[in-house]
């Protein structure tokens, strides 16, 4: 029986976060309402297809249309939006044998590749796979060039006492003194203490002349509309003074480094990311969570940083295929491949 591929029913709609549940190669910003909220605000149309072999689903697939004069370009995610993964994601492949998860799995994305190019006749086509996505193979035989990145994964099902000895030693102190000095605290905040962390990162962007596009209200809507505790704003203050901060977004056993962590332009004596690191790591492992994401692993300078917390480095993919030339010209190519190597925050 071969794969349907359809643009989302109202009931597959109403089932859809529960397809991004079962896939674990699907993140946060799979969730319907990401996605309505990206199409408020950007200028791209999304379809969402799903992926059925009989009545089980097999797998989802969020698209956004992009037009510019007679240019059309399929991306997922939207440029601009500093979105880390998004694309295809199979499901219900557990327990299966080899050959038939990946016949499953590349009748699904042939499908999906196949409405797309009939329903949108896209000049390009740009895709950011979650880390870990189990098969780039169908994607290298319809002719997509492959580009790999990194990200690092933090591993919190140690607990937090074992954890904390992992990190390097200046991490280490820097987190038990930060700890013991009582003009400094690091808390969970609210919807409030979102415009303040974007503010804070649009800012050291802007000073080194780069390109933040992410709107505030876009984080706002994500963090009034998808479910509590999956946008997480972590701040740092210092004599009471809010001094920095680190959105954070969680789904299933994952919390991820979104937003945030900038260097601070004011003299402190605390080691404020640090701190803001560890309180949502260990936080996260008091709920149970077995994973942070610290969401780019591509900048060397910012590396040195994250890397004191003894992650796990781990690849992700962007692919694409198409006309570049064509894409040049809207200077849609650039904005898009310039998401990829700038997930990391500025420091």
């Amino acid at each position: 029986m071969s794969v349907e591929i359809r643009e989302a029913t109202q009931t597959d709609r109403s089932e859809w976060n529960g397809y991004v549940e079962q896939s674990p190669w699907a993140g946060l910003f799979h969730r319907r309402e990401v996605i309505d909220a990206l199409a408020r605000h950007t200028d791209a149309t999304p379809t969402l297809l799903v992926g059925f072999k009989g009545q089980e689903p097999v797998g989802i697939f969020p698209v956004f249309e992009l037009r510019k004069g007679p240019v059309s370009a399929a991306v997922s995610p939207p440029p601009d939006v500093r979105v880390p993964y998004l694309g295809p994601a199979p499901l219900n492949v557990d327990g299966m044998k080899q050959r038939k998860a990946e016949r499953r799995q590349r009748r699904f994305l042939e499908g999906c590749l196949d409405w797309i190019d009939e329903m949108l006749d896209p000049a390009y086509v740009h895709l950011r796979l979650h880390h870990g996505y189990p098969d780039l193979r169908p994607l290298t035989w319809e002719a997509f060039d492959v580009d790999p990145a990194y990200t690092y994964l933090v591993d919190l099902s140690v607990g937090r006492e074992d954890l904390l000895d992992s990190f390097s030693r200046d991490a280490r102190t820097n987190i038990r003194d930060g700890r013991e000095n009582d003009d400094v605290t690091v808390e969970e905040g609210g919807r409030g203490d979102v415009p303040f962390v974007m503010d804070r990162v649009r800012r050291r962007y802007e000073r080194q002349d780069v390109d933040f596009g992410l709107p505030t209200a876009l984080v706002t809507d994500l963090y009034e509309s998808l479910p509590e505790g999956a946008i997480r704003p972590y701040v740092c203050r210092v004599d009471g003074r809010r001094v920095g901060g680190i959105l954070a977004c969680e789904l299933g056993d994952t919390i991820s480094r979104w937003q945030g962590g900038v260097k601070t332009d004011l003299e402190v004596d605390a080691s404020i990311n640090d701190l803001l690191d560890w309180r949502v790591m260990a936080d996260a492992v008091d709920r149970g969570l077995t994973t942070y994401d610290l969401v780019g692993a591509n900048n060397q300078r910012i590396n040195d940083y994250k890397a004191k917390f003894n992650p796990e480095l781990q690849q992700f993919y962007s692919v694409e295929r198409g006309s570049t030339v064509m894409t040049l010209a809207t200077g849609l190519y650039q904005r898009l491949r310039g998401t990829t190597g700038s997930l990391s925050p500025v420091k």
